[in-house]
């Protein structure tokens, strides 16, 4: 039996409205029965009350659209099973004594919520009220219905929608109904899944094989009309919409090129909300590509079967009065808040910004300077590439096994650039252009960690060469890589070393410091740091996942800044 988060299975329908009510200031339960009304019954007086309902298990319906512009009140049964007869007549009188002007039950088409909506409804007129009963019937699945005709399913959340605004704009319960029935008329639904669903206490409702969805299943967990390999998304889709739309069809909607939609793309429980959007963004694409407008598009979770992973599609007909009423403002919490407006694949994109023009001392640089730069980093590059086989297999003790890959193909990146000009002269120049190269081209954490250094760095060295800039710029570079990585020396990240030669360069600071000296020391530093990590306890970065036993080895980005360094004095 499928694991449940309940607290008892004999309890879950009644626990999951209590939930929903102490969660909704909106919302009041019937004392007594499993009932929900809306907080503000007052306000019902003279208009008409709607109500509505079925079995638990298709949260957020019915419950959730129960507000001002919406449903008055909703009766909950057990999971996928109807309400009882005495629930529903206990909620029609309570609207009626709070002076509804007429009751309009909106059922979907199942033989026991017929029955006991309408066996309710019987014993309500016989005590003198005026209650009527709409059956929606939405599911276009069978090709020829059987006597128990279409299954009531997504769609019947629009039937709510529309009754609800035309019962907030005061219509009388002659005009509801028949302007529900004649929306009812226009639409339809079809379900897939990529999965069955169960019900708490109890196994799956069927199964499925692992390549394999099913078409037209409707939301008690009941199998549907056909399986089939599983298709990608917009296969699906087309598959879905062509059934839904084919005249031999009995159950089918008429769609012609030129046709105005509401399009409902409803998540039946399980799918993934990454999922629902992919099948959304096909749904929107194939209505355009058959000449079909979209008035409308509503994208969630609006009537499920517990946790089946699949999606239904809800297509209803609209003309400007029935895009009005879907339009109109509701409290009810599972209607969704969006900005109102129609939808399409080809929405206008905004332009991407334009970069800053570069600067004249940008350019590349000529000169001795720029021939010394370019011979460092040759060194710098050359080194790279010999350690890759090495960083790679200190990487993969604590990481992916990728660190040489990733310092060599920085390496690569930054021959192609100086292949394609001189590098710039200026410190504070270099150092940015190299920022840009690594950012684009190195890839993984330490491209960005490199460039927030060197970006840091290069930010120091603006307009200044003397040896303290270096000492500043170091210290510059470790403190962004510190804001924003959040490793801190003794870490055992690449960090220990920075953090050892920047110590050494402090003395670049002492007037008349010897920079070479200065730079060997720096370099001896770092390469003792990177050496001392083979004892340290992982503290950041992917390695801290692992118990410090395992890792016997330096940390492979601690060993690839010492060699860059080294390579800089040599």
């Amino acid at each position: 039996v499928p694991k449940k988060l309940v607290t008892t299975v004999a309890g879950c329908a009644d626990d999951a409205v209590a939930g929903l009510v102490a969660c909704n200031p909106g919302l009041r339960r019937l004392q007594g029965h499993r009932v929900v009304l809306r907080s503000d019954l007052a306000a019902i007086r003279g208009r008409v009350a709607l109500l509505s309902g079925g079995g638990s298990g298709h949260e957020p319906a019915h419950a959730g659209y129960v507000g001002k512009g919406m449903l008055t009140g909703v009766v909950a049964g057990a999971v996928f099973a109807s309400p009882s007869v005495g629930s529903v007549l206990a909620a029609i009188r309570a609207v009626a004594q709070a002076g509804a002007a007429g009751v309009l039950l909106i059922v979907k088409n199942y033989t026991g919520d017929r029955l006991n909506f309408g066996m309710a409804l019987e014993r309500a007129r016989a005590e003198g009220t005026d209650v009527r009963m709409v059956v929606v019937g939405d599911d276009c699945a069978f090709a020829a219905p059987g006597k128990a005709g279409r299954r009531g399913i997504c769609g019947t959340v629009l039937i709510h929608k529309v009754a609800g605004a035309l019962a907030e704009a005061g219509a009388s319960l002659d005009e509801v109904e028949k302007k529900v029935v004649a929306a009812a008329k226009v639409m339809g639904t079809l379900g897939l899944s990529l999965s069955p669903c169960s019900i708490p206490g109890s196994k799956p409702s069927f199964q499925l094989a692992e390549d394999e969805m099913e078409l037209g299943l409707g939301i008690h967990g009941e199998a549907g009309v056909r399986r089939m390999k599983v298709l990608p998304a917009d296969k699906a889709v087309e598959t879905m919409l062509k059934h839904m739309t084919d005249p031999s069809n009995a159950s089918h909607l008429s769609l012609t090129p030129g046709s105005s939609v509401v399009l409902v793309v409803n998540n039946l429980g399980g799918l993934s909300c990454l999922e629902l959007g992919i099948v959304a963004g096909a749904a929107v694409r194939c209505l355009e590509n058959r000449g079909i407008s979209i008035a409308r598009a509503l994208v969630g979770s609006f009537m499920t079967a517990l946790e089946m992973a699949g999606v239904s599609l809800t297509l209803m007909l609209v003309d400007e009065e029935l895009l009005r009423l879907i339009d109109a403002k509701t409290t009810a919490m599972a209607w969704p808040n969006i900005v109102v407006g129609p939808a399409t694949s080809r929405r206008e994109e905004v332009p991407a910004p334009a970069e800053a023009p570069r600067k004249p001392q940008d350019e590349a640089g000529i000169g001795p300077g720029s021939a010394r730069a370019q011979r460092v980093l040759e060194r710098v590059c050359s080194s790279l590439l010999d350690m890759q086989d090495r960083l790679n297999e200190l990487d993969r003790g604590a990481g992916d096994g990728d660190c040489g890959h990733t310092h060599a193909r920085a390496a690569q990146a930054i021959q192609e650039w100086m292949r394609s000009r001189p590098p710039p002269a200026a410190p504070a120049q270099l150092l940015s252009a190299l920022a840009d190269v690594l950012l684009e081209q190195m890839g993984g954490s330490s491209g960005v960690l490199y460039g927030l250094f060197l970006t840091a760095a290069a930010r120091s060295l603006h307009g200044r060469s003397d040896s303290p800039a270096w000492a500043d710029a170091m210290d510059a570079g470790i403190e962004a890589m510190q804001r924003y990585g959040g490793a801190a020396p003794g870490d055992r990240t690449m960090l220990d070393s920075l953090f050892a030669a920047a110590q050494a360069l402090h003395s670049l600071r002492t007037p008349g410091a010897n920079l070479l000296e200065v730079l060997a020391a720096a370099v001896q530093s770092a390469e003792a740091a990177a050496e001392a990590t083979r004892h340290m306890e992982a503290g950041a970065g992917r390695a801290s996942y692992i118990r410090s036993s395992r890792l016997e080895q330096p940390d492979p980005g601690a060993v690839a800044v010492a060699a860059v360094l080294r390579a800089v004095l040599e």
